[in-house]
Order: structure tokens, then C-alpha cells, then sequence
């Protein structure tokens, strides 16, 4: 349990085998890229050195997609919000790989990031491709999508901003669009109760390519935020 805000977290923290490149890739470019975890707002204008549509990736995994984004739409920049080791390790390679400068990452629960961190009216879309579905009924609790999540994005994103969401467990699906159907302060774009074509941009992940091979059907979502 979360003593700050008291919620469920939404994921167990394990370091998993982590490589001798990704350590070496989190002593090396931590310090440029990666943002402490604190209770005080993130100028983000001053991290990325300039205002540009501001990204908040959740949920990075071994940071493929987030590496294609950020270099495929350089005129955005993307906060990536991942807890394991490895990942940000795997990250943090790539970013130095690909000479980027549009991703910063943070190593902590989104959901204290976005009570803390995040300032209002500051984030442009939200990504959150693949989260962890905990399948089983008793462990549904820990599942990232839910009404404290959507309290806590909502001052932070800015008008008519977009929230982007794709998982390949159905049941996970019907829980991701009855949460968002009971907010009256965001709309589903793709109309009340219908699943968002795939984003020709959205990356293929290797979670994506899994579902499709278990013959899981791949559910897009996009909402916007009525401020």
C-alpha cells in the first residue's frame, strides 16, 4: 500500500536481470536524463530546453516504442514513466544510441508522479500502450486504470487533450471503457461504448505482437478531455 496517497500500486517492483549495458547505461546517462522523484512541480519547458507538445509515456517497457516516437516526432517531447531497472536501462542506451533529446525519464509510480510532479494544464497526450492487465479477479484491484487515475491526469492535461490507451485482454477493455464512461469529463472520440481505430503511428510492441499470437484481439482506445 501506498503511504502517501493510499492507493494500490499498480505494479511489482522487481529488478529482474538486468544487463551489464543497461547498468552501465544508468550510471552514465541518469544523470542527464533521468528525473528524480520529489514533491515539487517539473518545469518541463526548462528539462527539454523549449516548449514543444509534451508526451506523457507510462508504462515504457523496455523503451521500443518510446524510442521510436521520440525520433519519428521530434517536434514532441516525451516524459517516459517506467519503475524497472532493466527498462530504464534499455532506455536510457537508446536515447544515447539515437543522439535524442525529446525524452526524460522518471523511475517512480505514475500516480505519485502526476500528484506531485506534473503541473497543470501541461500535458498535450497521454500513452498508455499495453499496461499490466492483471487477469486474475483477485488481482484486478492493481490494475492502473481507474477513477484515481483519471482524477489525477485530469489537472494535469491540458484542453482538449488526448489520452490514448491499447491493451489485448477484453475484459481489461470493457474496465477501461466503463471507467472512462463514468467520467462525464472526458469523451470517447471514437463515439459512447466504441473501440478507436489503431493509431497508424502507434509502434508494434512485443506485448502487441504476444496478443496477436495468443489470437487476442487488440483494442485501441482515444479520449479527449473536455476542460
Amino acid at each position: 500500500m501506498n503511504s502517501t496517497t493510499g492507493h494500490i500500486r499498480s505494479f511489482v517492483r522487481r529488478e529482474g536481470r538486468i544487463t551489464g549495458a543497461q547498468r552501465h547505461a544508468i550510471e552514465q546517462h541518469w544523470e542527464q536524463f533521468g528525473i528524480k522523484f520529489n514533491h515539487a512541480k517539473i518545469d518541463l519547458g526548462k528539462i527539454f530546453h523549449r516548449p514543444a507538445p509534451k508526451v506523457l509515456d507510462i508504462g515504457t517497457g523496455m523503451g521500443e516504442a518510446t524510442i521510436t516516437l521520440a525520433t519519428s516526432h521530434p517536434g514532441n517531447d516525451y516524459l517516459a514513466a517506467e519503475v524497472h531497472r532493466p527498462g530504464i536501462g534499455s532506455l536510457l542506451r537508446q536515447i544515447a544510441a539515437n543522439r535524442l533529446t525529446n525524452v526524460r525519464i522518471c523511475n517512480h509510480d505514475v500516480i505519485e508522479i502526476l500528484q506531485y510532479q506534473i503541473p497543470m494544464n501541461s500535458l498535450d497526450m497521454v500513452y498508455i500502450f499495453f499496461p499490466d492487465p492483471w487477469p486474475k479477479k483477485r488481482h484486478r484491484k492493481r490494475r492502473l486504470i481507474s477513477q484515481t487515475l483519471l482524477n489525477l491526469l485530469k489537472p494535469c492535461l491540458k484542453s482538449h487533450a488526448r489520452v490514448y490507451i491499447a491493451t489485448d485482454w477484453q475484459d481489461y477493455a470493457e474496465h477501461i471503457m466503463e471507467v472512462f464512461a463514468g467520467d462525464s469529463e472526458f469523451i470517447n472520440l471514437a463515439g459512447p461504448g466504441r473501440f478507436a481505430p489503431r493509431p497508424h503511428w502507434r509502434p508494434l510492441t512485443k506485448f502487441e505482437t504476444r496478443g496477436y499470437k495468443l489470437e487476442h484481439p487488440v483494442r485501441d482506445f482515444v479520449f479527449s478531455c473536455r476542460k
